[in-house]
């Protein structure tokens, strides 16, 4: 099938098809196996990004499936990025992830692709591939850690890397506590098992249908993933013959089912990204305004960290995403095929959910909350919108106004925040400015501001927080991010200044600077650019990046009209 199309171009096809005949035989094939559907498996294993490192397996059973379906699979790498080990930050390389998984998507001599990924960034720049590629795909991950622990209690990675090391700068844990907290904070292969952006993906992809069902949830560590790996190689042969590519699966209507899973499991504000991100790649417009109606009537039935009690083992146990779909059924679109060959519908017709773990996936008349888990907010401080997690926050913080303390650069917050002289109070509100897409570059993951450390030390574990950079879904506190236009495109937030008043209203959705027009128009005509990376794919970035609300991809790999609307 494939063997006859991708000729590599010698200016004689002919040729082109008997030199490559001579080096398949290399890996011990027959011309006959390159007759049958030639599958691409796509790995991003890497020892560097560990939550990569254990896919050998994996890959194995999916080869395994490819081959008891009479397909022929062929194992290529592209880039692999890992969240803890990437500087300055992985979304300022989840497009190139993205070209280098449509490129060699498209190079090769593919009829089909599994992707297989894990990490934040991974999953999202691969779909985004996928898309704009649309041969027919499947994905799997490596699925989340099992649980960590310490002293009876159940440690989450990152949320409780994050919790623990505030409390160690607040000096009520030593350091030789937070070392033994440390060596169980992420305990075997896998991505973060609370409900992180690695998670959120997921669930969004299955929910979506490009993944079979449960496999978002299953533990790295669980032997129901290998089996799920070995079922991916299989279907995705069925999906060749069937000619069900990406396009036909990733619907409008399928990223609404994928919005309303992400709010009713709480899901990262990363998701808002990524989606608006690889719908893009399809001519789907998805605007900041509709996560917000979706969020709105859908209830919140998935009790997982951050904003709740357990984490992807649990869920897995309860039903993962399976469930909560089952429970939404009456909200979905059912009739969006899936990679199964079957639509949605078919695929929950024999779904159950366990009345044993009611308090990890609630009911849909029995939710934890009645609305979704992000809310978007507008004003003269976000023109095209800002996100926040509401269930994630101090409740006494959603309706706040302050007086605001700038930080006009991430390097500027490492160098003042923990000042004993800094002019803050916990009625303030923490500023960063040039941490977006263009002004970081990047993008990176610093909207969770740090304490300052002598309010920590007076008991303070929450202030509200604004920024133009992002969070990890496995943060939490009143932290309102993706504010755009960033600063470093010219927006209101580079304007802001110590000493002005800013308001907060989540239930009404604003987000406010109190002040005249006129001297924002002064501010704004003293206002100058930031100066652009001299070279490489860094400057590439600056140059080409779309802000938060339109998916951070660059403007030259969305589709044609697949620019989203502000209307």
């Amino acid at each position: 099938m494939a063997e006859k199309n991708n000729l590599t171009s010698y200016g004689d096809a002919g040729f082109s098809a008997f030199i490559r005949q001579a080096f398949n035989r290399h890996l011990g094939h027959d011309q006959q196996d390159f007759e049958r559907p030639v599958i691409g498996i796509c790995n991003t294993e890497s020892e560097i990004n560990r939550c990569h490192s254990h896919f050998g397996p994996i890959v194995e059973a999916i080869k395994r499936g490819v081959l008891m379906a009479g397909g022929t699979p062929l194992e290529f790498p592209t880039i692999s990025l890992g969240e803890i080990f990437t500087s300055p930050t992985t979304m300022l390389y989840r497009n190139l992830a993205a070209m280098d998984t449509e490129e060699m998507i498209r190079a090769q001599p593919l009829d089909g692709v599994v992707l297989i990924g894990g990490c934040d960034k991974m999953t999202p720049a691969q779909l985004m591939g996928a898309a704009s590629a649309d041969i027919p795909t499947i994905m799997i991950t490596g699925g989340p850690m099992a649980n960590g622990e310490y002293e009876g209690r159940t440690l989450g990675a990152c949320s409780d890397c994050r919790y623990y090391w505030q409390e160690y700068r607040a000096g009520k844990i030593d350091a030789d506590e937070l070392a033994r907290i440390n060596e169980a904070l992420a305990p075997t292969a896998g991505h973060c098992m609370v409900m992180g952006s690695a998670s959120t993906m997921a669930v969004c992809a299955e929910a979506m249908g490009m993944m079979l069902p449960g496999a978002a949830a299953i533990p790295a560590t669980d032997n129901r993933r290998l089996r799920l790996a070995q079922e991916t190689g299989k279907q995705i042969v069925q999906l060749v013959e069937l000619g069900l590519t990406p396009s036909k699966i990733m619907t409008e209507n399928a990223f609404k089912n994928a919005i309303r899973a992400l709010m009713a499991v709480g899901g990262s504000t990363n998701a808002v990204i990524h989606l608006v991100a690889i719908a893009g790649r399809l001519n789907i417009k998805l605007p900041l305004k509709l996560f917000d109606e979706l969020g709105q009537t859908t209830p919140f039935l998935a009790n997982l960290r951050p904003a709740g009690k357990y984490q992807m083992e649990e869920f897995a146990k309860a039903g993962g995403t399976p469930a909560v779909l089952k429970e939404l059924e009456q909200l979905l679109y059912l009739d969006e095929m899936t990679v199964t060959g079957k639509t949605l519908r078919e695929n929950l017709a024999n779904v159950t959910v366990s009345e044993v773990y009611r308090d990890i996936i609630r009911s849909f008349e029995s939710p934890l909350h009645n609305t979704g888990g992000i809310a978007v907010l507008y004003g003269n401080l976000a023109p095209n919108g800002a996100v926040i997690k509401p269930k994630a926050a101090s409740q006494h913080l959603l309706k706040h106004k302050g007086r605001a303390v700038v930080f006009s650069s991430t390097r500027d917050m490492e160098a003042r925040v923990n000042d004993p002289e800094l002019d803050i109070t916990p009625d303030d509100i923490m500023v960063l400015q040039n941490a977006g897409p263009v002004g970081a570059p990047g993008m990176p993951e610093a909207g969770m501001l740090p304490i300052p450390a002598k309010l920590l030390q007076q008991g303070v574990r929450d202030m509200v927080r604004l920024s133009d950079a992002r969070m990890s879904g496995t943060a939490f506190g009143t932290v309102v991010l993706h504010i755009a236009p960033e600063a470093a495109a010219g927006g209101p937030l580079g304007l802001v200044r110590s000493g002005d008043i800013i308001e907060l209203d989540v239930e009404n959705r604003r987000l406010d600077l109190h002040l005249p027009d006129e001297e924002l128009t002064r501010r704004r005509e003293a206002w100058k650019p930031p100066v652009i990376t001299p070279r490489g794919y860094t400057k590439l970035f600056q140059q080409h990046v779309l802000q938060a609300d339109e998916g951070c991809d660059f403007d030259f790999l969305k589709s044609v009209a697949g620019r989203c609307n502000h209307d």
